[in-house]
């Protein structure tokens, strides 16, 4: 399970994503450089002819080729969710997970739009389908949230059917469908006028995703007074408001819908483990700003990423397994995640401040983490 938002403004569009997977799955930020066209590249079961790519910051499973969430050189972001359909996904291999259809639109898109075409055509030729989960034999269909400086796209699929909507002032998407009939781009078997909703499995209860949806469409709604500290809050929000908020609650994990919120811990099931916030700005001499967090929000830091040159420690799964300590001990001491997050805190401001008052993110932010995870004793 994930959140995704955009919110777009004058000056730009804001871009964010929280990956919900297994508690154990390791997820890595990576730089990967651009290359040029020719000859063949992977996705995770096929392979498929290269037309070169752009150069990308993603997060990626270390299992998977392909990426939860992603900017490209040409200021273009794109997330997935995991959506229940009235077409039962194939885990036959022979086609594309959701998360390579995210990686196609990063290589390939110069623009929202030019990103929405490389993912559809790859998705009308190839399908989805394939194991996508770390540890359950399951597929599923995915959405996609696509944004670039001006806007960008709201697609939803079944299969390989897909239907796309404009974010407009912005959007988010959570587990559900939640476009219906304001689509104006889809695949040739999508009738005019289709109801979208009408995909939805009507056996899974939107309980899941309604009131991450909720908190995150709040926040693309505040568009005005959004900027990356109150996006960060509220992709750390445990069901009763954007972070640092009166009564914010700190991680609990149980059974049932225990733990199912924006900052996910659902115990042994699902757990939010790495999440990204991006400023696509439209001044082309600007540049883009990218906040990259490894495990659970509420017990990480957002560390300011030069999308070129990434720290080597966000790349190391020792770093990601870390993070994962600190959740698990913050989900058996309340109290002890409180000192854990005074001095997370301290260095996420510190490195913000930097960043703010600097042309580039500051050039030793990751062995600042290293080393404040040293402190913590994991």
């Amino acid at each position: 399970m994930c959140d995704t938002l955009a919110v777009v403004t004058s000056s730009g569009t804001w871009f964010a994503k929280s990956s919900d997977r297994s508690p154990r799955e390791v997820q890595v930020v990576e730089g990967h450089g651009a290359r040029p066209g020719g000859g063949t590249t992977t996705a995770q079961y096929l392979e498929l002819p290269d037309p070169g790519a752009a150069r990308v910051l993603a997060s990626r499973p270390t299992w998977l080729r392909g990426f939860e969430h992603g900017v490209n050189e040409h200021r273009v972001a794109v997330g997935n969710e995991r959506i229940w359909t009235t077409q039962r996904p194939t885990t036959e291999p022979g086609h594309l997970l959701g998360m390579d259809l995210v990686r196609i639109a990063l290589e390939r898109g110069t623009d929202a739009d030019t990103a929405l075409d490389a993912l559809t055509e790859a998705l009308e030729r190839y399908g989805q389908g394939g194991v996508g989960e770390f540890d359950r034999p399951e597929a599923y269909d995915s959405s996609f949230l696509i944004a670039d400086p001006h806007g960008g796209w709201h697609v939803e699929t079944r299969g390989a059917s897909w239907a796309a909507a404009p974010i407009g002032t912005g959007a988010a998407i959570s587990n559900r469908i939640s476009l219906r009939d304001g689509w104006t781009r889809a695949s040739a078997d999508v009738a005019p006028g289709t109801d979208i909703d009408t995909w939805r499995h009507p056996r899974v209860d939107t309980a899941i995703a309604d009131p991450r949806l909720a908190a995150t469409t709040a926040c693309v709604r505040a568009a005005g007074a959004v900027d990356a500290r109150t996006i960060v809050a509220t992709l750390r929000d445990h069901g009763a408001g954007p972070w640092g908020a009166p009564g914010t609650p700190g991680p609990t994990s149980g059974p049932g819908d225990g733990g199912v919120s924006v900052c996910m811990h659902v115990a042994d099931l699902s757990a939010t483990t790495a999440s990204m916030v991006a400023h696509l700005p439209t001044d082309p001499d600007a540049r883009i700003r990218v906040w990259c967090a490894l495990g659970s929000p509420c017990c990480s830091i957002f560390v300011p990423v030069d999308p070129a040159a990434p720290p080597a420690a966000l790349a190391d799964p020792s770093t990601w397994r870390r993070f994962a300590a600190l959740r698990d001990r913050a989900l058996v001491d309340p109290g002890v995640h409180a000192h854990d997050r005074m001095r997370l805190d301290a260095l996420e401001r510190a490195l913000w401040d930097e960043d703010d008052a600097s042309a580039a993110p500051p050039a030793d932010a990751g062995p600042r983490v290293l080393a404040a995870l040293d402190a913590l004793g994991v």
